[in-house]
């Protein structure tokens, strides 16, 4: 008999129970409030606070956002990804460590450095200043701050997956005479598509809900630089509680949809990889 078998058969209930619990106050509860209080008042309510237009402008530069953001760490992250797994050049180790580092960087700090980079007193901002150009507090600082947050999980997700399929495919198809692209369409694409869709999902769920290093460049302005997870924020410090949770039912129910995707892929029979 196993030692897992000989445990005292009460440990397994209490350990579920821990769990559910758990489970229930941190992750239930709390959805379970926002959902309730957004419709505290009403179904009227909450379209009416959802049609306001600041609400649009934030839902309009939060899937912009992401759709500046989520397909450039794409292209950037399967290029790292191949150039990692599939070449051998001085630095690889540091280049793979410095991947984590949006992980390791509070957002906050990483909002701070593109304010001393990007700002007015910063090192490039009286070249842009001279130009005419804006970076921060305004959308080209979002956009910039939530690519560095959100740019790790693509080639988190395919750097594992394709050092495990190794290069002999590849290596293969090109003494065939393949060409690099053909190589990579036909040979490497189809086996790491849904790592990359993983990635991709986790990458527009980070995008769209930043809001560390996205509050440091914004600047608040209202209808023009605010995210909904910023004019969340902002509505819940002006005790607009109802126009606040409605907004915040709306990004829930976008990370919850993010989330059944990912695990309908976890679940898929040919795809889902998580390393």
């Amino acid at each position: 008999m196993s030692a897992i078998n000989r445990e005292p058969p009460w440990i397994k209930p209490i350990l579920m129970g821990l769990a559910l619990t758990f489970l229930f106050i941190f992750i239930f509860l709390p959805l379970l409030t926002i959902f309730s209080e957004a419709f505290e008042s009403g179904v009227g309510v909450y379209i009416q606070a959802l049609s306001d237009t600041d609400v649009f402008a934030s839902i309009r530069l939060t899937v912009l956002s992401a759709l500046i953001c989520v397909p450039l760490n794409t292209v950037f992250g399967v290029m790292l990804a191949w150039a990692i797994t599939k070449f051998q050049f001085p630095g690889k180790n540091v280049l793979i460590t410095l991947i984590e580092v949006p992980f390791a960087v509070s957002p906050v700090i990483a909002g701070l450095l593109f304010i001393f980079l990007f700002g007015s007193f910063g090192w490039f901002g009286s070249w842009l200043m001279a130009h005419n150009i804006k970076i921060v507090f305004a959308v080209p600082g979002i956009v910039l701050a939530t690519a560095f947050v959100s740019f790790p999980f693509v080639a988190r997700e395919l750097i594992p997956l394709m050092q495990e399929m190794g290069k002999d495919d590849e290596e293969a198809a090109l003494t065939l005479g393949a060409t690099g692209l053909q190589t990579f369409i036909k040979i490497t694409l189809p086996n790491i598509k849904w790592g990359l869709l993983y990635g991709i999902i986790l990458t527009n769920a980070r995008a769209m809900g930043e809001f560390g290093a996205v509050s440091v460049v914004s600047g608040l302005i209202r209808g023009i630089t605010t995210t909904m997870p910023l004019y969340i924020d902002i509505l819940y410090g002006e005790y607009m509680f109802n126009a606040a949770f409605a907004v915040a039912s709306l990004l829930t129910l976008l990370a919850l949809a993010s989330l059944v995707v990912k695990t309908i892929i976890d679940h898929l029979p040919w795809g889902g990889h998580s390393p």
